[in-house]
């Protein structure tokens, strides 16, 4: 796909706001969206469709939960993990339909060592949002880190089908599956 055509999409699905009435605008924009990632040619093309999607997967168009969802954010960021659970924790109470609260609560519960917590609130999140290919990603990098490496590979597989260029992903699947290969000898 030429440039200009990936440019003139995510235009097209900025020029109509988001607001809290507008959850089927908002999985329209996703949908196109992730049609493009798949048609990305370059990395930097993907680049640009991606920021795009977590843009709209970080926000539900309700301020006091987008409020809490940033504060969460920048907890992580400063390393203040605790404060950034118990964001996640609340927001997956008061919004249990917010597949990326789920997504962030795995990543900090990943982050704690918590691997069985980070599954669920993963298998949460991939509920809520199939295409969440930075959870399948995740969920990936829990399996190769605990052994289970035909899970491994099969998420990471998973995730690349959504996002072809996904850093990292195409590195850790060749990876995995050599060692995979190497146990089969």
């Amino acid at each position: 796909m030429r440039r200009f055509q990936i440019l003139a999409i995510l235009i097209a699905c900025l020029l109509v706001p988001l607001n809290a009435g507008a959850v089927h605008e908002r999985e329209h924009r996703l949908d196109a969206l992730f049609d493009l990632l798949k048609e990305a040619q370059t990395v930097a093309d993907a680049q640009t469709i991606e920021v795009e999607i977590w843009k709209l997967w970080t926000v539900t168009g309700e301020s006091e939960l987008d409020s809490a969802m940033y504060s969460g954010i920048a907890a992580m960021r400063r390393g203040n993990l605790q404060r950034a659970l118990n964001l996640f924790d609340q927001l997956t109470v008061d919004a249990p339909q917010f597949a990326e609260a789920w997504n962030k609560r795995a990543t900090i519960h990943y982050m704690l060592g918590n691997h069985d917590a980070s599954i669920a609130d993963i298998m949460q999140t991939l509920t809520l949002e199939p295409r969440h290919f930075a959870a399948l990603s995740g969920l990936g990098m829990i399996f190769a880190n605990t052994g289970r490496e035909e899970a491994a590979l099969r998420a990471f597989e998973r995730a690349l089908k959504i996002h072809p260029h996904l850093p990292g992903a195409k590195a850790f699947k060749n990876s995995i599956k050599r060692q995979i290969d190497a146990h089969r000898i």
